[in-house]
């Protein structure tokens, strides 16, 4: 996908090109920079499952752009980061400026922090919600609800579970949703066999974090979270929910503490779930 896109600049020893995996440990060096919790681990995963970009200067990974893209008309972009030594000099739009082509024709959803709006802004995106970052060890022991329609999930629901999530989001990610199945411990709401929710918690981070969770109220929401917190007792848990769901003060009260958030924005045509089905938690939030 990014063949093509090495633009070196006259006068600029940096040149923009393919995200491969030599580049991982420049790329966690660059979240490092920010603080971002990210571990080797998580690089790579994204990595298989999207396609990047990174500015490189004498061998130096100076900048990173990653992007996933769902079906024909979708992609989400994040782990846009240029190094504090590079930023200022115009490869912040370099960057983006390859993501925007890599992603011509699709419609482009993308989280952003405060300092990124005003770049996001002038290349067309529009705020549509907000995303509340929560997070904390988890010391209360959370019991699970008993309940006989929530349980775990099977290699044959795989197929239900990518139906479900492309009703929440209105998107088809079905192998991302594979790809986090994979590495994750996954729960499911089954109503006379539908599937009418999921859940996948995962290590990442300093921790584990739940999502994505996918489900058809905020009450059925709440229990999938219940069901993968009741087995993190004592972990580091990290759990991203749109505010426009009101999770965010229960989440307070299970200790999980509002640490910051993201704007959601997104240039193009803004997809629509189909029928009750809502995305709640976010597998993070640059896939979206």
């Amino acid at each position: 996908m990014a063949v093509g896109l090495k633009m070196d600049i006259v006068g600029d020893p940096a040149e923009l090109t393919a995200f491969e995996p030599r580049h991982v440990p420049g790329a966690l060096k660059l979240s490092q920079e920010m603080g971002w919790p990210y571990r080797s681990e998580d690089w790579e995963f994204a990595a298989r499952v999207g396609e990047g970009l990174v500015l490189e200067r004498a061998g130096e990974v100076i900048g990173s752009a990653m992007w996933w893209n769902y079906g024909q008309a979708y992609a989400s972009a994040g782990m846009i980061i240029v190094t504090r030594s590079a930023q200022g000099g115009g490869n912040g739009s370099r960057l983006f400026n390859g993501l925007l082509q890599a992603t011509e024709g699709r419609n482009v959803l993308l989280n952003s922090t405060e300092e990124g709006l005003p770049l996001y802004k002038r290349r067309g995106f529009t705020v549509w919600g907000a995303v509340l970052q929560h997070q904390g060890p988890l010391n209360v022991a959370v019991p699970a609800k008993s309940r006989d329609d929530v349980r775990p999930a099977t290699v044959s629901d795989l197929s239900a579970i990518q139906a479900f999530d492309e009703r929440s989001t209105g998107m088809p990610r079905g192998p991302m949703v594979a790809a986090l199945a994979e590495v994750g411990e996954v729960v499911v709401i089954d109503r006379g066999g539908r599937i009418a929710g999921y859940a996948i918690a995962r290590k990442f981070g300093r921790g584990y974090v739940v999502g994505p969770v996918a489900a058809e109220s905020p009450e059925d929401a709440q229990l999938l979270i219940l069901d993968r917190l009741s087995r993190l007792h004592g972990q580091f848990v990290r759990i991203d929910v749109y505010a426009e769901h009101g999770l965010g003060d229960w989440l307070q009260s299970l200790g999980l503490v509002r640490v910051g958030g993201a704007t959601a924005m997104i240039k193009g045509r803004q997809p629509t779930p189909d029928g009750a089905a809502r995305m709640y938690a976010l597998a993070n939030q640059s896939f979206g």
